[in-house]
């Protein structure tokens, strides 16, 4: 049991303190979401969930919300160790002990890490059932789950998922501000900045703290492991997790086959079961994500080999260094994760015949957008692959959004009666 001038001092220091400077995200949530359910924001370790929950706060300040209005409570500070459900009761009660007038009006409370309270979807649910609240819950993918959410909560969030940092939300901590037309030494300054996010990602701490990057983003990579998959699933076959961790990085595509033969060979006994339930872990906890082919019937789709993308660039880099062609798709993957969820795409990727094409957009029933993700199209063989892949495929799905992402190749071409763009990857992500 907490004692209530516990509780109270933190309400009363979260009032007095300054909230941090604060690089605003892309994610666009909403401040007044119908008052019955609860905004939930996921995603992977270290990727700026505490300091999004900070900005949506510093807007309601913006629109004139009253501080006091506000409950914001971190449940990792120390002094919440000994919390239980049923002192969450206790810390709204003192809330408004506090605040007498805020009874009568809507309030916002903003919940950081509440998954370590047990059974805390029952206080939430209460809230959303009898309060004039709107809620915010943010909390570590080891144990926030969008999936547990939903059932524990019974429909009633809505969830987002961030990201560590795009790619425009990188030029915003440089200070870069990109126009369409740029002179010679702000492209070149524009074009700097991208190598850099090319090859190390986005990951906030990282771009904080560039001379501890490698140290950190290792630090990142153990938390990760041990937390969000070891701890959290009783794993105690740690060696495969490891030892998978570092496969999915390096590989194009998953095969959970192949990858059991390749532990046998290693005399390391695990079950393709097993295997299996680790990737999913992977995916739950935002780490990897596999992309399935594209197929009519949902278990073709199912059953096939999944490409593998993976978080950040800064976990290739640490892992396998300079592979600018993998670092290059994956760029793209994360991009279209993002816009995917936004617009509410489904994305995959299409193969057949021996021809691939990196991804294919599926917007309700239609196939939107074909692209190809191509490092060097300045070779010619390489062009003309891509190329008839990408209208074989257009032609297959009666689609004629077709797109090439190049490293540095713009135009606008027509072959065999189809217009096909080529743009700059650069140019692609600020878009």
């Amino acid at each position: 049991m907490v004692r209530k001038e516990t509780l109270a001092q933190i309400i009363l220091d979260f009032q007095k303190d300054d909230l941090p400077e604060l690089i605003e995200r892309e994610l666009g949530v909403d401040l007044e979401i119908p008052i019955k359910r609860a905004i939930t924001i996921l995603g992977p370790r270290r990727s700026g969930k505490t300091y999004y929950l900070y900005s949506l706060i510093k807007n309601l300040l913006k629109k004139g919300i009253k501080k006091e209005r506000i409950l914001y409570i971190n449940f990792e500070d120390p002094k919440l160790v000994a919390l239980s459900l049923s002192d969450l009761s206790v810390f709204l009660e003192v809330f408004y002990e506090i605040y007498p007038q805020n009874k009568n009006q809507k309030v916002w409370l903003f919940f950081d890490e509440i998954q370590n309270i047990k059974n805390w979807e029952l206080f939430v649910r209460n809230i959303l059932d009898k309060e004039k609240a709107y809620i915010f819950i943010s909390g570590s993918s080891s144990k926030l789950l969008s999936k547990e959410i939903a059932t524990s909560l019974r429909g009633r969030t809505l969830n987002y998922l961030i990201l560590p940092f795009s790619f425009k939300e990188f030029l915003k901590l440089k200070n870069i501000t990109y126009k369409k037309y740029l002179s010679s030494s702000e492209r070149a300054n524009l074009l700097n900045s991208f190598r850099e996010y090319f090859s190390w990602g986005g990951y906030p701490e990282l771009l904080i703290y560039p001379k501890e990057k490698r140290r950190l983003i290792n630090e990142i990579i153990e938390v990760t492991i041990y937390q969000d998959l070891i701890e959290r699933h009783k794993i105690r076959n740690t060696k495969v997790i490891k030892l998978m961790f570092n496969y999915l990085v390096k590989a194009k595509e998953f095969s959970v086959h192949k990858f059991y033969n390749f532990l046998k060979s290693l005399n390391i006994k695990v079950s393709k079961n097993s295997l299996y339930n680790y990737l999913e872990f992977f995916n739950d906890a935002f780490i990897f994500f596999p992309l399935r082919k594209f197929a009519y019937s949902l278990k073709n789709t199912e059953q096939s080999i999944p490409k593998i993308y993976t978080v950040d660039n800064a976990l290739i880099e640490n892992i396998i260094g300079d592979d600018k062609s993998k670092k290059f798709e994956n760029l793209v993957f994360l991009s279209l994760l993002r816009k995917g969820l936004e617009r509410h795409n489904d994305i995959f990727y299409s193969s057949f015949n021996s021809q691939e094409v990196d991804f294919l957009i599926k917007k309700g029933r239609k196939i939107s957008t074909l692209i190809q993700a191509c490092f060097d199209i300045n070779d010619y063989k390489t062009k003309e692959r891509e190329l008839k892949s990408l209208l074989k495929a257009g032609e297959e799905f009666q689609c004629s959004d077709l797109l090439i992402i190049t490293s540095d190749y713009e135009s606008e071409e027509k072959f065999k009666g189809k217009k096909i763009k080529f743009i700059p990857l650069w140019q692609w992500l600020l878009r």
